[in-house]
């Protein structure tokens, strides 16, 4: 089966010109359409992020939702010269780290959206006596930046072979966001710190992240922010589908696959 991933994150947002004026100049995304009032963006192959205009949306903290999603790039060059641009137009970052899988910075969007930019590092990397770490150290963000040559000054937006490389959720309760990840959807369990999960397909540090840092059993109602997102499962479509079923979770078929929510009402939409 080819391995899962996630595909376009979909946001609501308030203010539709600003959003795609900071995802094009600040993270470097492509415009690919409009559809009505919706913008889609990428890197000229899927999209990787919608952003649907919903002015009437109320902007709430303390909801299950997005705590970020996460860019990975294909190297550290192109970390680099990311990075090297958010410096270069004093755009407020959130922080930075080294996680041993990977290198990552961090920051928000106009609207209180949490972005992700990273580059993972050689799988054959990411062990320690034989067990995978997952840790928060400081990045050596100055060897991130001299990845990138004196003469590449100019930033020409992501590159080619940009995905979402996971997504980090707010749930109401850890426990049941891993029954229903791992027993329904089929992942592993790789990380659990009490507070917060992360789970995967096929041995990756993580597609999905839960945690609950903004409360315990927290509301949901529409608001700007995630909207829902795709989750690529391949040929394992149809078998998680009975899983969906037989757990007694609603499905909503869609042109683009089959709208499930999770056990915190966070939308996905299942696809090949």
């Amino acid at each position: 089966m080819k391995s899962p991933t996630i595909g376009t994150i979909h946001l609501n947002v308030a203010n539709l010109d600003s959003m795609v004026t900071f995802y094009r100049d600040i993270i470097g995304l492509q415009e690919h359409r409009r559809e009505n009032d919706t913008i889609f963006m990428g890197v000229g192959a899927e999209d990787l992020l919608a952003l649907h205009h919903q002015p009437d949306y109320p902007r709430i903290a303390g909801l299950t939702g997005l705590y970020h999603f996460a860019i990975l790039l294909p190297s550290r060059p192109d970390l680099g010269r990311s990075l090297k641009h958010l410096i270069a137009t004093r755009t407020p970052l959130q922080g930075t780290s080294d996680h041993y899988v990977s290198e990552a910075v961090y920051l928000a969007d106009p609207e209180g959206n949490g972005i992700e930019i990273y580059r993972d590092k050689p799988r054959e990397d990411w062990f320690l006596d034989g067990e995978m770490q997952l840790t928060s150290t400081p990045m050596d963000y100055r060897g991130v930046l001299d990845t990138v040559q004196s003469e590449d000054v100019k930033f020409a937006g992501l590159p080619s072979g940009t995905i979402i490389g996971h997504i980090h959720l707010h749930v109401a309760s850890v426990p049941q966001a891993e029954t229903f990840y791992r027993d329904v959807l089929g992942m592993d369990i790789l990380f659990n710190l009490g507070s917060a999960t992360f789970m995967s397909y096929n041995g990756y540090h993580h597609h999905i992240g839960a945690n609950i840092w903004a409360g315990r059993n927290l509301p949901i109602q529409p608001v700007q922010g995630l909207e829902k997102y795709v989750l690529h499962v391949g040929d394992a479509l149809d078998n998680i589908l009975s899983k969906v079923e037989a757990a007694e979770v609603a499905i909503q078929t869609l042109d683009d696959g089959y709208l499930i929510r999770d056990s915190s009402q966070n939308a996905i939409v299942l696809a090949k």
